[in-house]
C-alpha cells in the first residue's frame, strides 16, 4: 500500500511525464484548478497549523488564510499563518503553509516561510487529507527555523511556567 506521500509524488511525476496537471492542460484551466485546490487544502492546512499552536504555542496563536491571490510575477499564492504575540514581537515571519504557482511553473508547489518546495497535486479530498503529513512537516520545519533565527523564547510551551518544555 503506497503512503500519501508517495501517492502524491507520483502524481506530480505523471504531471511532468504526460505534459498536464490532473485533467488540466491550459494555464487556465490549471489556475482554476489550484484555486479548487485551495479550498480543498483549507481545513487540512487549518489542521496541521491548529495542532502547531495546541503544541507549541499552548493555543495562544492565530491561523489567518489569505485565499487565492496573484503574485506580482502574475502566478498564483494561497497562505495559511500561524501568528502569534513572541512572533510579531520579534518581527519575524509567523508559521507557514504556503500553496503557490509560480507564472512559469508546470504546475503548484507547497512551501513554508522558511522550508522549500514540496509538490502540489491535490485533485480532491483524499488528495488533500493525504497532505496532512506533508503539511504538519513543514509547520515543524518552520517552527525549527524560526526558533533557530530568533530563540526558543518564541515557543509558549517552553515558556509558560506550567509547562516549562515539559511534554
Amino acid at each position: 500500500m503506497r503512503t500519501p506521500i508517495n501517492e502524491a509524488l507520483l502524481r506530480h511525476f505523471t504531471d511532468l511525464r504526460d505534459g498536464g496537471h490532473g485533467s488540466a492542460v491550459t494555464r487556465e484551466d490549471k489556475e482554476r484548478l489550484f484555486a479548487r485546490t485551495v479550498e480543498l487544502l483549507d481545513p487540512v492546512a487549518r489542521r496541521a497549523l491548529d495542532e502547531a499552536n495546541a503544541d507549541l504555542l499552548l493555543g495562544t496563536g492565530q491561523v489567518v488564510a489569505s485565499g487565492v491571490t496573484r503574485s506580482r510575477e502574475g502566478g498564483l499564492n494561497a497562505m495559511w499563518s500561524l501568528t502569534w504575540q513572541q512572533q510579531r514581537e520579534s518581527g519575524i515571519q509567523p508559521i507557514a503553509v504556503v500553496a503557490h504557482f509560480g507564472c512559469d511553473f508546470h504546475h503548484p508547489h507547497l512551501r513554508g516561510n522558511t522550508v522549500g518546495d514540496w509538490p502540489l497535486n491535490v485533485f480532491d479530498e483524499a488528495d488533500a487529507a493525504g497532505q496532512l503529513d506533508t503539511l504538519r512537516v513543514i509547520a515543524a520545519g518552520d517552527a525549527h527555523n524560526l526558533v533557530f533565527q530568533e530563540s526558543y523564547r518564541l515557543m509558549p510551551a517552553l515558556t509558560t511556567p506550567a509547562h516549562h518544555g515539559t511534554p
